[in-house]
């Protein structure tokens, strides 16, 4: 697959030290493509999922992971604070989400569920650093919570793309007005995820978001 390159949305960095450290915790596509992400096997069903349940707006992030099965266990929406792209803060950011809504894996030698991320930005499907950024974080923060590091997808206004395959489609796209989770098959994941601690209602909240 080839794939074209954009500015980063990020503000430029103050220091040269600055950029050298921040540019380390980012990954280009090759580098994604060769890390062997498991691929997924619907993902329209995955993003048009997560897009009812969680209806993002450009700069919305939205974390969710995946059973054996595809199943959606849990997910949670948020927005990153305006500044600029860095892996160290985006994995920071998706480690929080993930701890609030899953518990983790650690005890266990494979990983048997998946995160997966959707990001809703401005501008074109091409990769940008912000990506790269947000690709970093989503793997490290995997790797912390016991999960396995699943599909990194962006949401634009040409439509949804799966970063590092060459599988995407216009619908739905950043501007796409909510839909009904009963016209997305999304209504088969578990009504009730489980959650360390009893707090199933929360979690209830959180991926009905």
């Amino acid at each position: 697959m080839t794939f074209g390159f954009a500015p980063s949305a990020a503000s430029p960095l103050t220091s040269p030290a600055g950029s050298v450290s921040r540019l380390a915790r980012m990954l280009e596509p090759a580098e994604w493509a060769a890390a062997g992400i498991p691929l997924l096997r619907n993902p329209r069903d995955v993003v048009t999922g997560l897009h009812a349940r969680h209806r993002p707006r450009p700069s919305t992030a939205v974390v969710a992971v995946l059973d054996h099965e595809e199943r959606l266990v849990a997910s949670a929406s948020f927005t990153p604070r305006p500044e600029p792209a860095d892996g160290w803060d985006f994995r920071n950011a998706l480690l929080a989400h993930l701890r609030r809504v899953v518990p983790h894996d650690l005890r266990r030698r494979t990983p048997v569920r998946t995160a997966v991320l959707l990001y809703c930005r401005e501008g074109d499907a091409r990769w940008t650093e912000e990506d790269g950024a947000w690709m970093w974080g989503l793997r490290d923060a995997c790797t912390l919570h016991g999960l396995r590091c699943g599909a990194y997808i962006t949401l634009t206004g040409e439509g949804w793309q799966v970063l590092g395959e060459d599988r995407g489609g216009r619908s739905p796209h950043a501007a796409s007005p909510p839909t009904d989770l009963s016209d997305t098959g999304a209504d088969d994941a578990p009504s009730t995820p489980r959650r360390a601690s009893g707090a199933a209602e929360a979690l209830r909240r959180t991926a009905a978001r």
